[in-house]
């Protein structure tokens, strides 16, 4: 009588009984592979860098407020920016976006006599309404995202031109401090929220972190997040599963189009007057900040809060190379380093992290495999 022999295990089974899903990532792991930790890092280097360059005048408060401040700047379109990146889509608009609205508001106010906040809101139903436009003619076109926020560039530059030179004689409307209702809309653009030491921080900060909040909200904790990340990993399966995938693209031009007016209106309070010029050309800050948050360009990933980092390190070093006393033409070259060494750096870890994250498959030994099992006779 003999009893069966056991079953030998195979390098086969031993594969399937690991699933990748179980596996446990440490707690440094988990942190490399956070989309914002390359940003995070860079600012902490870019601070201290101007600390030790500027010294005193770059720890002061004025030299905090005065890096915030135009961190902010970038941050309230950047965040909206970032956003659509991760839908998998661009707008070159973004930036001419910031004159076309304080434009208008301008215009309204000032030569069509309404009250700064009625004016303000014909220029956000324009503002949505070119947002719109652009996400309309992406969907339905197919063409990319790129050439169409491209046309649509040129477009208001040239528009915002003309108009202002119809109606004034120049490139520029100016008194918008004598129009009704404009205390009360400084107050909400551009006043000091607080003062710290003597100097002002203005409101802009905090719009600028009621955006990020806000982004980051939507995009972690909302069906509408889950979305965005679905039309940037792979529109046509996002489309399959029952993502309103071009309403998405849509709502996320439109909201781009919204925090473009929100900055326009900061603009157009801080200087009291309006350029048509004005943010033309920001739009590539936009997309740097962005990628610096660990946003890719193809999309389907991407950080708020990362974005809104990134924001912080092109403030800190507009301001940090001019108070540390540098060549300001060195910010370019600057810029372009660290935007490289982000780019790289986010891919890098990103490999690193998806191959770490993968159990080590244990191989049985040769003699193991080899082995028959118990047998018995009688």
């Amino acid at each position: 009588m003999t009893t069966a022999t056991a079953p030998t295990p195979t390098v086969a089974d031993e594969v399937h009984t690991t699933d990748e899903r179980l596996a446990r990532l440490s707690p440094w792991k988990r942190l490399l592979v956070r989309p914002e930790f390359g940003a995070l890092a860079g600012a902490v280097v870019v601070w201290l860098l101007f600390a030790w360059q500027a010294k005193s005048v770059w720890l002061s408060w004025q030299g905090t407020a005065t890096y915030l401040d135009t961190s902010a700047a970038y941050g309230l379109t950047a965040v909206a920016v970032a956003l659509l990146m991760i839908g998998g889509e661009f707008d070159l608009s973004a930036g001419v976006m910031t004159g076309t609205t304080g434009m208008f508001a301008a215009l309204f106010a000032v030569h069509s006599g309404l009250n700064l906040w009625p004016a303000m809101g014909l220029s956000l139903i324009i503002a949505l309404f070119i947002g719109f436009l652009n996400g309309a003619m992406v969907v339905k076109s197919g063409l990319p995202s790129f050439i169409v926020t491209l046309g649509t560039f040129f477009a208001l530059r040239g528009f915002n031109l003309w108009l202002t030179q119809q109606v004034t004689n120049q490139t520029q409307v100016t008194g918008i401090s004598e129009a009704s209702g404009y205390d009360f809309a400084r107050k909400v653009f551009a006043a000091d929220i607080v003062r710290i030491g003597g100097v002002g921080f203005r409101v802009s900060i905090l719009w600028f972190l009621g955006m990020v909040a806000i982004g980051a909200w939507v995009l972690l904790r909302t069906r509408v997040g889950n979305w965005i990340f679905a039309v940037g990993g792979n529109r046509d399966a996002a489309r399959m599963s029952g993502v309103p995938a071009n309403a998405t693209k849509i709502g996320l031009f439109m909201t781009v189009a919204l925090c473009g007016w929100v900055h326009g209106m900061v603009v157009l309070m801080q200087t009291n007057r309006s350029n048509v010029i004005e943010g033309v050309g920001q739009e590539f800050f936009f997309i740097i900040a962005a990628v610096l948050g660990g946003c890719l360009l193809t999309g389907g990933f991407g950080s708020i809060v990362g974005a809104g980092l990134g924001c912080l390190i092109l403030g800190m070093t507009a301001r940090g190379i001019s108070l540390a006393g540098w060549d300001n033409n060195l910010y370019f070259l600057f810029l372009g380093v660290i935007l490289l060494l982000a780019a790289f750096s986010n891919e890098w870890i990103r490999r690193w992290a998806r191959t770490a994250s993968r159990p080590t498959v244990k191989v049985p030994d040769v003699a193991e495999t080899g082995s028959t099992g118990a047998t018995g006779g009688g």
